[in-house]
């Protein structure tokens, strides 16, 4: 395809895009739910994460960056961002939202100050006029703490051998947590990382789509949900459910593995039963920090009322083939304060450290930013 395409081409496609923006307005039904890529999605291809320099004026460029999601039926919608994608350091939070429509293969998006062109492995950028602005390249990120090993102090509760350290513990016939269990161990003060993959469903919207949670201690909802290509949202992923939206959109696409980090301090009680402290909350979506010691006055959403007893963390189960691997958990109660979260490149230290103190100093910093 010529890139000095006449605007009367460039406009159909737009309108093609325009239409496929109001066909999946209304909502539908959930419809296919893949739990291992699909074979026969043309759609599920094109979904991702593309980052790339256009041209804003002579001899001057800007990053752009897109994700893009199916939404059933050849139907798209994807989020723009300057600077570069949420959790990059250049990263604009203003984003722009567009619409598209599978054809041959490739995808138009329209909706933003110039069309983009989809395919597999980039997308190219055009402007009204047809003038090729710049190619953005596919890209597939990796939270840092994913594998993250469990440092000596923490307690391992779930490493794909068995379900004893859970009430409700289901394993898959490939070693993963299915959703719906509970952690046995009940904690105060605690540092939990878990690792839990969505599955793909194209045709489900908002709340319908990839649903779990990690109910802290019965009480306080991290929601898990596929919000992948959408700003930072109400009850969205990475939200404390029904009180506070993330910071930002940490989401990666439904199929990849991604990381929930949790620094977690219980409310303190006097012995008459009236609350002297409340809870308080630090997360991290696939490695990036998303509510920041975050004062919690009360239990989120459908969680239990709030109380002096311990009651235990769940894994919710919301009807959604939620997967779950590579839990642990540090009581601080036990240990202190320590450095968490834990990213994956410090694996082979902590292996060290359990066996050579002499090692413990050689690990990089965990970056909590």
């Amino acid at each position: 395809m010529s890139w000095s395409c006449p605007r009367l081409i460039l406009s159909s496609l737009i309108l093609i895009a325009i239409g496929a923006g109001n066909a999946h307005a209304a909502d539908g039904p959930r419809g296919p739910v893949h739990t291992e890529p699909p074979t026969d999605d043309p759609s599920f291809l094109l979904m991702g994460e593309f980052v790339g320099p256009i041209t804003v004026g002579e001899n001057e460029y800007e990053t752009v960056a897109l994700q893009i999601r199916p939404l059933g039926d050849g139907d798209f919608d994807a989020i723009s961002y300057r600077g570069g994608l949420p959790g990059q350091q250049k990263h604009e939070a203003e984003a722009t939202r567009m619409i598209g429509k599978l054809s041959d293969g490739f995808l138009v998006l329209s909706g933003g100050p110039w069309a983009i062109f989809a395919e597999t492995d980039h997308c190219l950028i055009v402007s009204r006029t047809g003038e090729r602005l710049g190619r953005l390249e596919r890209i597939r990120r990796e939270s840092p703490t994913l594998g993250a090993a469990a440092p000596p102090e923490a307690m391992v509760l779930f490493d794909g051998s068995d379900t004893d350290q859970f009430v409700n513990g289901k394993l898959t016939d490939d070693g993963l947590l299915v959703e719906g269990a509970d952690i046995k161990p009940m904690f105060q003060d605690f540092d939990l990382h878990l690792e839990f993959r969505l599955p793909y469903m194209p045709k489900a919207r908002d709340q319908g789509r990839g649903n779990s949670g990690v109910y802290i201690q019965s009480r306080y909802e991290c929601q898990i949900l596929d919000s992948f290509a959408e700003p930072p949202t109400f009850n969205g992923a990475g939200s404390l459910y029904r009180f506070r939206a993330p910071d930002l959109s940490m989401s990666l696409p439904p199929l990849a593995w991604q990381t929930y980090d949790i620094r977690f301090t219980a409310p303190r009680w006097a012995a008459d039963g009236t609350k002297t402290r409340n809870a308080r909350i630090t997360s991290w979506l696939n490695g990036v920090i998303v509510h920041d010691d975050v004062e919690l006055e009360d239990k989120t959403g459908a969680g239990k009322p709030e109380e002096p007893n311990l009651l235990p963390t769940k894994l919710q189960n919301h009807s959604d083939p939620v997967r779950f691997r590579n839990i642990w958990v540090i009581d601080r109660g036990l240990t202190g304060s320590t450095e968490f979260p834990v990213h994956a490149e410090v694996k082979a230290d902590a292996e060290d450290k359990a066996e050579d103190d002499d090692n413990a100093e050689d690990g990089p910093d965990a970056d909590t930013e």
